[in-house]
Parts: structure tokens; sequence; C-alpha cells
């Protein structure tokens, strides 16, 4: 019998990748491209969505070479929680001042309704109850808002269609317009099964939203991984390179995608602390520019400062809460490459690397280690020192986007545990997850073990379980996880450092109450 196969589209910030999946979650064949993004101005960065698409198809064509089509049961997609403009035609609608039609899509990390954002803040309407009580520029309501009242005749009079990016992408393959929960209740205030609010979008100056029962966001929805329209279409899958009617799942936020990839893996005989305990037992952290936390719970729980509860927002039937730091990552990068001593880290790096594949965070490690020497953990070296990591403002627990300056995780899980969650180990996947110092790092800061997925590319597995379970070879996301989800390696807790990470953790709550002080004292200036 011929092997079976999904196949997985991660559509990241910088580029798109694909996977062929077997039926076991193992990895055959990956590809990736890179996309363009461009800063017309200060914290604007858009992106296009033809070229998103053209990127998709190059690579969903490079990695089933050399596969029969109808192996390929079915294809998921996962993409950043961009928001894409298109006209009545289902043409790109540009989203900048200089009216590039290509220029259609607002990133998921531009902030350019900060002011928005505050605004419907303040406005205190009962949906924020769902974002933590605050909402952030990185969400969808903002963005639109932006859009009226900055480029109404260029842009809002023309556009017929708003999406969330994952859903334009399963549009695009399927020309089914239905709309994914993971999109619409994480990042739109949709709530099923009342599904939206009038009165909300009312209230922000977005009431013309709501003709023909709210069509240009979107009125039909279902859960990810949910069978969209009769397959492929004779179109994407000539584009594709794939068969007509090859089945496409409901799609999902890259961040949720890695959580579908590592949270509902097998872990019997790993001997961990969620081990025959329910999956609400376990958080999944997608590290990559950014970081995203997710816990879920069988019950809505409503936690300060964090996105949710979102039901089918990732699990069916299940809710979701997403707690992140808006810059990990990049934040990492920053630090790094603006340091007086990046040129000579750079020299050094490659003296000792050079044709080995590892990179400066290798020597950084490596350097760490030698410093902190067998009698000390690489740790203790920040005894003495703090540093701010809200550089892009704090998405979780105080969601805050002003604030400026890595316990960050830490801060996250116990608010979560203060809401309600009993979280007792981390799934962790994304770039980050694999540099060893971060991962061991937050291991100790937490307390938890850690688990890496067997399949390093975690998120495409995920995209890849979207697939299986609309080709009903899976009859539920649950049962995909478990099937194709699978432990590679556990890192444990030095339980030696639990006190040092308290007493920091105590520093950080203190810099936060003063400067939240601080900004309390300027406003009344």
């Amino acid at each position: 019998m011929a092997e079976v196969y999904y196949v997985g589209v991660d559509v990241g910030t910088a580029s798109v990748r694909a996977a062929l999946v077997t039926r076991d979650g193992l990895l055959k064949s990956t590809a990736e491209e890179t996309i363009s993004i461009w800063e017309p101005q200060p914290e604007h960065y858009v992106q296009s969505s033809t070229e998103i698409w053209e990127k998709c198809c190059t690579v969903v064509k490079k990695v089933t070479q050399g596969v029969e089509r109808k192996q390929v049961r079915g294809v998921g997609f996962d993409a950043t929680c961009s928001l894409v403009v298109l006209d009545q035609s289902f043409q790109p609608v540009s989203v900048n001042q200089g009216g590039d039609r290509q220029s259609n899509v607002v990133m998921w990390m531009d902030h350019r309704a900060a002011e928005q954002a505050v605004r419907i803040t303040n406005a205190g309407h009962k949906v924020l109850s769902r974002v933590g009580g605050v909402m952030s520029p990185e969400m969808q309501p903002p963005k639109l808002l932006w859009l009226k009242e900055n480029l109404k005749e260029s842009c809002w009079n023309k556009a017929a269609h708003f999406f969330d990016l994952p859903d334009f992408l399963s549009w695009k393959a399927t020309g089914c317009l239905t709309r994914s929960l993971c999109t619409l209740v994480c990042k739109w205030t949709y709530c099923p099964p009342e599904g939206w609010d009038a009165s909300f979008w009312t209230s922000i100056g977005l009431e013309d939203l709501l003709e023909n029962n709210f069509s240009k966001l979107g009125s039909v929805t279902c859960s990810p991984g949910s069978p969209l329209g009769d397959g492929l279409t004779q179109q994407a899958a000539a584009d594709l390179g794939l068969d007509p009617g090859t089945a496409v799942g409901a799609s999902l936020i890259d961040a949720h995608a890695g959580g579908l990839g590592v949270i509902g893996a097998d872990v019997k005989g790993f001997n961990l602390p969620c081990e025959d305990r329910p999956i609400t037992s376990r958080m999944a952290m997608i590290c990559g520019t950014s970081t995203c936390h997710m816990a879920i719970s069988e019950q809505p729980l409503f936690v300060p400062g964090v996105w949710g509860p979102c039901l089918s927002a990732m699990v069916p039937d299940l809710w979701l809460n997403e707690g992140g730091q808006s810059a990990t990552g990049r934040l990492i990068d920053h630090m790094v490459k603006g340091h007086a001593a990046y040129t000579q880290l750079q020299e050094q790096a490659q003296q000792r690397f050079a044709f080995t594949g590892k990179n400066i965070y290798n020597y950084l490690n490596s350097h760490l280690s030698l410093m902190a020497d067998s009698c000390s953990a690489v740790d203790l070296l920040g005894s003495s020192l703090h540093v701010w990591p809200d550089f892009h403002g704090n998405r979780s627990p105080l969601a805050d986007p002003t604030l400026k300056g890595m316990l960050g995780t830490l801060h996250i899980l116990e608010a979560m545990k203060e809401a309600g969650h009993d979280i007792r180990t981390l799934f962790l996947c994304g770039g980050l997850s694999k540099n060893s110092l971060f991962v061991q790092i937050h291991a100790n800061a937490t307390g938890l073990p850690v688990v890496l997925p067997d399949q390093m590319e975690a998120v495409l597995v995920g995209a890849a379980v979207l697939g299986a379970c609309a080709s009903q070879e899976y009859s539920t996301i649950q049962e995909a996880m478990e099937k194709m989800a699978k432990v590679g390696k556990v890192v444990q807790p030095d339980h030696g450092l639990r006190s040092f990470y308290e007493r920091k953790n105590k520093v950080f709550l203190r810099l936060f109450a003063h400067q939240r002080e601080y900004q309390a004292l300027m406003n009344q200036r």
C-alpha cells in the first residue's frame, strides 16, 4: 500500500515553508522561500498577499516532487495573524499612503494602530473581557479602524473582504469564504455560539461592517481542521501541483499550529508530571520572533492581561488562553547585533566554527559556559543583571504596548495559575527551542520539565494535522495530534536554582510596579 502524505504550509513573518508529512508525523521533505517585508513608515510593516500565495505554491511543488499526487490526501495552512484587504473582485487593496496595490497586508507586528487600540480599550466594551481587558494593536479591530480613519478613500471604501492571513490562504486554496474560529475568536472579537457583537463594532465607529451580516469579515465559521468546500479548486490545484479536490483543513494562526504540533503528544514512558493527566495540564510555548504561551482548559478561565478564553480556537471544544511576549528572538538579535563587540563576536565564531554549520549563538552559549566554569550555573551570571524584556511593549500579562525596556514566561505562567490553570509541563517549539541554553533557562526559571518535539519543525506538523483531519484519516484533532506529535527530548529543571529565580522574579515585579507608578504620575501631569 502506497504511503499517505499531508502537506503543511506555514507562512511566518519573513518566510513561507512547507513540509511533506507522513500519517505518523514524520517530515519527509521541507522547503522554504523568503517573503518581502516593507516598512514605509515607522511602526508600519506590510506585505503582499499575491507574493505570499506564489511562494506557497513554490514550496508545495518542491516538497511534493517525486510523489504521486493521489498520495497527498490533505493540506493545512497556518500563518501570522496579519490583515489582508481585497476588493469586490478579490483583488488587492493598498494599505499604504502610497497606494501600491500589492502592499495589501498589514502585518501582525504593525503597530500603526496603537492610538486606536487605546481608544477601544478605554471604551470598555464587554468583548474586551476575552482579550485580557486590553485591546492590543496587534489585533484586527484597531487596524481596521486605522484604515477607515486614515485611508478612507483609497482603501476603506474599496475594501470588500477583510481576511486574517490564514483564512486568506484557505480561501485561495478552496474558494470557500468560511473563516476559522482560530482567527476570528483570537483576533477579531468573534464569540461562539453568539457570533459577532454588533454593539462593539458600532461603539468603535465601524458600524458599516454590520452590512450584509458582516460579509466583509465573514459570516460562516468552523473549527480548525474542518474540511473546507470541495477541497482544492481547479486553479489552486494547478498552482500547487496537486489534485483538484484534495482536502483542505480550516486554518490556524502560526503559533496555534505550533501548539497542535506539540501539546497533544503521547508522553507515556517519559516520567512527566502531565502523564495520566488531561491535556489541560500542559502549556505550549511557540518561541520565535515573538513567543506565544498556549494553555487550554475545559471551562472558560479569564486571566487579566492574557488573551482568551477562546472556544475552539486551537483544540475544538476546549478553551484557549494565549499569553505572549511581542519580542523574544527579535529582541535577542537586537541585543546581540547592537552590542559594540558584535564584530569581534562574528570573527571569533567564524574562526572556531568555520564550515561546521554552527552560528554565533552556539559560540555565545559555549563562551557563557566557560565564564560560569564547572562549579556554577550559567544562570547565575545574571545575578546582578536585570534586562527589561519589553522593548516592543508588553503583550502579557501587563497588556501594555507602551512599555519599553527573562522572566516574562514565569510572569505569564503565574498569572495563568492564579486564574485556575494547573500547568505541570512545558512543550516548546519554534526557532528558539533549538537553543539549548534558552530551553534550559526556561526549565530552571519555571521549575517545570520542558518537552521538545521529535520533529523540530513542529509548526509544520501542526499545519499537516489540519490536512490529516480534513481528509478524515483521523476523526478528531485530538486523535491526529496524539498520532502525529511525538516527544523528542525532555529537559529537566535544575531545582537548585529555584530560590535564585524566585528572588529575581520579585525584583522584576518591583520594577513593573515602579514603572506603573511612574506612568501614572506622568499621566497626571
